[in-house]
């Protein structure tokens, strides 16, 4: 079904140069001079690679269904933190295991046992997963407070219990469990 180009949104599918494409971002743009476009950040899910394009405010592309099902992430079969990552769907309770290619290396460092994330589905394929906006974590490794630190506003680095670094306050210590940003990795406040 055709949508008009200002009407993408991040995370929705379509079919531009006759591929299956994933919008990673958008932005409207109203130069100064000329007509209005929409610049599209999308993602080739046969090759995998990124490109932006462009798209007058008029133009149409192609929209596409994805069906996006509810799974719980249940466990790394490598146990290295490298996939394939298995999860569960909560209705049918169905294992898959997504490879490197479906969960990239910025999603999987969030995944926690239980972890309920979006999966996209097109054809019987899986093509992705839309992490929670923000997960909870608890502190495995981080320095202690230094002195006069309460003083500035410096974050110090911690690492998190799926691996994954971070930067907290400095008042954070080993076992506190903190809320982190899943898209920027920033730290959002204690849980």
């Amino acid at each position: 079904m055709p949508i008009k180009s200002t009407e993408l949104r991040r995370g929705q599918a379509l079919i531009y140069d006759g591929k299956l494409q994933i919008v990673i971002d958008t932005e409207f743009v109203k130069p100064g001079k000329g007509p209005a476009y929409v610049q599209v950040k999308m993602k080739n899910l046969d090759t995998g690679t990124i490109k932006i394009n462009r798209f007058n405010s008029s133009d149409k592309v192609e929209d596409v269904n994805i069906d996006k099902r509810t799974m719980q992430f249940l466990y790394d079969s490598s146990g290295q933190g490298k996939g394939p990552w298995v999860f569960m769907d909560n209705e049918t309770y169905d294992q898959i295991e997504l490879a490197e290619d479906v969960v990239l290396p910025t999603q999987s460092q969030w995944l926690k046992d239980g972890l309920d994330v979006t999966v996209l589905v097109y054809n019987s394929n899986a093509l992705g997963i839309d992490l929670p906006a923000s997960v909870e974590l608890a502190i495995t490794e981080t320095t202690d407070q230094a002195k006069a630190a309460t003083a500035t506003n410096q974050l110090k680095e911690a690492i998190v219990e799926t691996g994954a670094r971070v930067r907290v306050p400095p008042f954070i210590e080993v076992g506190q469990v903190v809320k982190i940003n899943t898209d920027s990795g920033e730290y959002l406040g204690k849980a």
